[in-house]
């Protein structure tokens, strides 16, 4: 790999977002930290990472999809690598749609994420499973496509789910997603 790998790692909290960039730092890489859109398109204009790696739920609901849709746009070679609590296939389809090239499901540690960064393409060997989508499977992804479409707006998410927010709020609580 080349030695002076750049990454650039959007994430809001700054306690993992600390420990990813030291991480990162002791394999050789250069690291910038940015805690949101506005704060990652100042950064890109003196920095020009190779890799990214982005949370997909930033502070103040907004989505870190639009900072891969930009990165993406910046440089579309650029290796994106999205991280999340709230894993659904709908927000990792959209993520890939975007311009990342993988989406891993938090906690994710370094190794993950350095291997997702040097994997290029998708693997046909993938075992297929025949267990069935329960109920609450179903639920779930439902409720995170709600959330997506609603810019991680919880109010506007219980609406279109013809729910109330504090029931919605319940539902994210006991699945620990915060």
């Amino acid at each position: 790999m080349d030695t002076d790998r750049r990454l650039l790692i959007v994430e809001d909290d700054d306690a993992f977002g600390m420990a990813l960039s030291r991480s990162f730092e002791r394999r050789g890489y250069k690291v910038k930290r940015a805690a949101g859109l506005p704060e990652m398109q100042a950064l890109l204009l003196e920095h020009r990472p190779q890799f990214a790696v982005v949370d997909l739920k930033l502070a103040a609901g907004a989505s870190g999809l639009s900072c891969v849709q930009l990165l993406h746009a910046h440089d579309s070679l650029m290796v994106i690598v999205v991280l999340t609590g709230y894993a659904s296939i709908a927000t990792a389809v959209e993520a890939i749609k975007l311009g990342a090239r993988h989406y891993l499901a938090k906690p994710a540690n370094t190794d993950d994420i350095e291997e997702a960064f040097a994997r290029a393409q998708g693997d046909a060997a993938v075992g297929l499973t025949a267990r069935q989508t329960s109920i609450k499977t179903l639920e779930w992804e439902h409720i995170h496509e709600a959330i997506a479409a609603a810019d991680f707006n919880i109010s506007e998410a219980a609406r279109r789910l013809g729910m109330h927010r504090r029931t919605l709020a319940r539902k994210l609580e006991k699945q620990h997603v915060k």
